[in-house]
């Protein structure tokens, strides 16, 4: 099997993993607060962490060399991972995944301020159309929009703006800080949240939240493997698989049918992701490659990034 075709199968098999997880979250949303949900799912992770914590043996402290937009990566990816888990939790899967395949789009234009880059008319033209895939999706004026759907574009945006700032300071910050501060801040910020919004969990509920938190974890070290072994081209839009887990799951575990326009919207979305990063698998296509590189899900601070973890270890296509 080529290193290509494994690559692939890793990271399908993250995907399905991340599918899973996201059933977990649907599955106790039904019952909890996110704030709980992710306050949990974060306090499981700190071992994890502890152990990526461990490997780093590069003297220097745990203060960001970029504070300011650390702070805002950090803002973005605790706003990511509410609104997230809130979608999940009302949202049909497939529509919330639909909404959060826009994020591609959403990093090649915030690459734009952020980055400098150059977009051309070919590829403005693909986010256009994308944009206009979530439209689909979103039905204004034909049905209503809800709480969900807003929570599910918030997380779509600070996804990709936790992203591209990870693009901008990557090289210079050490893997461990932009790891550590969002999950800090998720722990602080949501344990603060709690006292307004926590119920008694069971032994059970506990130890479904552990399996999100290892589940995630699991999945981030698998897409990291994915693009340790394949290209980036290969890997990146492997992340749309996560359709198919929707459909199968939504139908097994919650009732859940993909209506037309939501299945007509998601078709556009993946086609205009797909068109940008084969474009920007090109050498020549961009200068900051804003989308591609070491891409997976979108940013929550609350599981393994595939960018930091591959730095850390110096694989990171970037140091080559």
């Amino acid at each position: 099997m080529s290193p290509n075709a494994k690559g692939a199968l890793l990271a399908l098999l993250s995907f399905g993993i991340f599918a899973t997880h996201d059933v977990f979250v649907k599955t106790l949303g039904a019952e909890y607060s996110p704030v709980q949900i992710v306050f949990f799912s974060v306090l499981f992770s700190f071992p994890l962490a502890t152990i990526m914590l461990m490997r780093d043996a590069k003297p220097g402290t745990l203060l960001p060399v970029h504070p300011w937009w650390m702070a805002l990566r950090t803002i973005a990816a605790v706003v990511t991972a509410l609104s997230a888990f809130y979608a999940f939790t009302v949202l049909p899967l497939a529509q919330t995944y639909a909404i959060l395949f826009a994020a591609p789009l959403l990093i090649t234009i915030l690459a734009i301020p952020i980055l400098g880059e150059k977009v051309r008319l070919r590829r403005w033209i693909a986010v256009i159309v994308g944009l206009s895939g979530v439209l689909i999706v979103l039905r204004p004026g034909s049905t209503e929009l809800t709480l969900g759907h807003a929570a599910a574009l918030a997380a779509a945006v600070g996804g990709s703006f936790a992203s591209i700032i990870v693009r901008r300071i990557g090289a210079d910050e050490r893997p461990v800080v932009i790891l550590l501060y969002p999950l800090v801040a998720n722990f602080v910020l949501m344990g603060a949240a709690l006292a307004f919004v926590y119920e008694p969990m069971p032994i059970e509920h506990l130890g479904l939240v552990a399996l999100v938190s290892a589940f995630a974890w699991t999945a981030g070290r698998f897409i990291i493997a994915a693009y340790q072994i394949g290209e980036a081209a290969i890997i990146a839009p492997m992340q749309y698989s996560q359709i198919i887990w929707a459909a199968v799951f939504g139908a097994l575990f919650f009732n859940e049918t993909i209506d037309t326009m939501t299945l007509i919207g998601a078709s556009v979305i993946i086609a205009s992701g797909l068109y940008i990063v084969l474009r920007e698998s090109r050498s020549d296509a961009s200068s900051t490659t804003p989308v591609l590189r070491t891409r997976s899900r979108h940013e929550t601070g609350t599981y393994l990034r595939a960018g930091p973890f591959m730095r850390l270890i110096g694989r990171h296509p970037d140091l080559k």
